[in-house]
């Protein structure tokens, strides 16, 4: 069981604020995208051996987009009917999940820089599994809060197990080495 930790917890205002809660995750996953360049993981991507049932690249962006909004909604539909509550136990489970909800953004940024950027399939699939468990505890969490903010992190949960499916595939299929995958397609 975690508990809230404040200096690790995204400031009570975004969580407040519907527009923040939802705009932040959207922005940030944007943010990551692009820097660690849209080209380069298109090009590793396409050039590295996949599972079965590998969606299309295309899909990703609007996927991911639509799951940052779900998961801010839910940050903020958990806050503010977790904080009205006059039931002490129900405030303390909606700070405990900011606290997770900080966690699991922050463990989700680092998959795309470390599976494109780094190039350490090793690390991202170790990554996304504390992810899937955090987010799983999350969505539990809030469940005691506010169900309709539960329910918006399931298929972010069912993405989450498919991208951990796809990501351990990768990293098995090419003995756990992507780095000179993308460098072979660049002299191709």
């Amino acid at each position: 069981m975690t508990t809230y930790i404040p200096s690790i917890t995204l400031p009570e205002a975004i969580f407040a604020n519907p527009a923040t809660s939802i705009l932040l995750p959207v922005g940030l996953g944007l943010g990551v995208g692009y820097s660690v360049s849209p080209k380069l993981a298109r090009r590793t991507y396409s050039a590295v051996k996949q599972p079965p049932y590998k969606p299309p690249p295309q899909v990703f962006g609007p996927a991911w987009t639509t799951l940052y909004a779900l998961m801010g909604y839910a940050a903020h539909r958990s806050w503010t009917t977790g904080t009205a509550s006059l039931d002490p136990t129900t405030v303390q489970l909606t700070k405990q999940g900011a606290t997770l909800f900080t966690i699991q953004l922050g463990l989700n940024l680092i998959w795309m820089p470390l599976f494109f950027g780094l190039q350490r399939p090793i690390e991202a699939t170790a990554d996304i599994v504390l992810l899937t468990g955090v987010t799983g505890y999350l969505t539990y969490v809030w469940s005691q809060v506010d169900s309709v903010a539960a329910w918006c992190m399931v298929p972010y949960l069912g993405w989450l197990g498919f991208a951990t499916y796809l990501s351990a595939g990768v990293g098995y299929l090419n003995d756990w080495n992507i780095a000179d995958k993308e460098r072979n397609t660049k002299s191709s």
